[in-house]
């Protein structure tokens, strides 16, 4: 296989924009997203110093100040959450020096890495988001191969399983094993991580579903605000992601439960038990899987270009339902998404029975389905396979 540094990373040009612009750049994102590498790549005559190394950490917090003059061109400080103190160090440094792009910092806990710089650095830095790989930066790929849509439920999109031959079912007990030891710990103390990973793979099971912290919680036997704490860890850690139902000005009686996705489809995939391409073909949840996939990869696109994603669902008690709402302005785009390959009409009737408000402001009614066939259904509802959507 090609080695990730063949990928171009869609965000790059994202953060060199920043960079131009704030004194310092951000990255967050998921562990094993592509950070490091990413920005290596970008600015690769800045110092690196990993915080993740006891050492660095030590030489921090003995004498702040001393570290952080010995870098006057600036420096690439990696998770830099886990010393929360850096980014008031680094304030001052660039309000005297006010020159562009002179720190960059990454992190994997979104939580700590907004919070610590929302407080000391608001209005310096730029702060992005890189997830794992999209769609469309695998089928740039020198080399690349068209694969089913099985093939990547199953496999997910951490760049590491496209930069040699990872077996992916090894990658993802490594991945769920270190995030159990690691950042669950630092994040709050559980204290029992078997009944948390009972959590998780229940989670899992829910997944293109309504998230119900009543009914998780008996399942689990815990209470529903332990259930309600584990969600935002796993918010937090760029594990799930939560839908949130569209409200507007609506008068019918909207569903108030948002729905639950993973990061990465592979990883719920292999938290379900399914391995290979003809067990998630045959599983009932496939469809949602393909769900998954499919907002996950809007969700990259509107994040590799600096854009702030406002993505809803739909869905009222007379159960009229779109599976995702973009906001764009004062306007609406609205996807069904569907993982068979045969288009029928009625997938797209939702689009007719939203309330005025929306359909008068719809300017974008598309199917995304796992079929070949693309067109344009009553000249006005596109219809289109799933690799080649274009989300902006």
């Amino acid at each position: 296989m090609m080695a990730i540094s063949m990928i171009i990373r869609q965000l790059t040009q994202s953060l060199i924009r920043a960079a131009k612009q704030f004194y310092v750049v951000t990255l967050t994102g998921p562990r094993q997203s592509g950070k490091t590498t990413l920005l290596r790549d970008v600015f690769p005559t800045k110092p690196y110093v990993s915080l993740e190394d006891p050492d660095q950490r030590a030489r921090f917090l003995s004498d702040p100040r001393g570290m952080l003059a010995g870098y006057p061109d600036g420096a690439f400080f990696d998770e830099f959450q886990r010393v929360p103190t850096l980014p008031s160090y680094l304030q001052r440094i660039v309000d005297e020096k006010k020159s562009p792009g002179l720190f960059v910092l990454s992190g994997s806990q979104q939580l700590e890495v907004m919070n610590t710089v929302s407080q000391s650095l608001a209005g310096r830095s730029a702060v992005l988001r890189l997830l794992p790989l999209s769609i469309s930066e695998l089928a740039s790929r020198p080399g690349h191969v068209a694969q089913r849509d099985n093939h990547y439920l199953v496999r997910g999109f951490y760049p590491q399983l496209y930069q040699r031959e990872t077996d992916a079912e090894l990658f993802y007990s490594s991945y769920i094993q270190t995030y159990l030891e690691r950042d669950i710990q630092q994040l709050t103390h559980v204290k029992d991580l078997n009944q948390f990973q009972r959590f998780l793979v229940l989670c899992a099971s829910r997944v293109g579903q309504l998230f119900n912290a009543s009914t998780l919680a008996v399942e689990v036997g815990v209470s529903v605000p332990t259930i309600q704490a584990w969600l935002s860890i796993l918010e937090a850690s760029y594990i799930v992601y939560m839908l949130h139902p569209y409200h507007g000005n609506v008068r019918k009686r909207m569903i108030k439960s948002p729905k639950i996705y993973f990061y990465d489809v592979g990883l719920a995939c292999h938290l379900l038990g399914l391995h290979t391409e003809a067990q998630v073909e045959r599983d009932s949840l496939r469809g949602h899987l393909f769900e998954n996939m499919v907002i996950m990869d809007a969700l990259k696109s509107y994040l590799n270009c600096g854009k702030r994603p406002q993505f809803f669902f739909y869905r009222d008690q007379q159960q009229t339902e779109i599976d995702l709402l973009i906001e764009d302005g004062r306007r609406y785009k609205g996807y069904e998404i569907k993982s068979g390959q045969t288009f029928f009409p009625e997938f797209i009737q939702a689009f007719g029975k939203l309330p005025e408000l929306l359909k008068t402001n719809m300017r974008h009614s598309c199917l995304i389905y796992g079929g070949v066939d693309q067109f344009v259904y009553q000249e006005k509802h596109h219809v289109q396979n799933w690799k080649s959507v274009d989300w902006l």
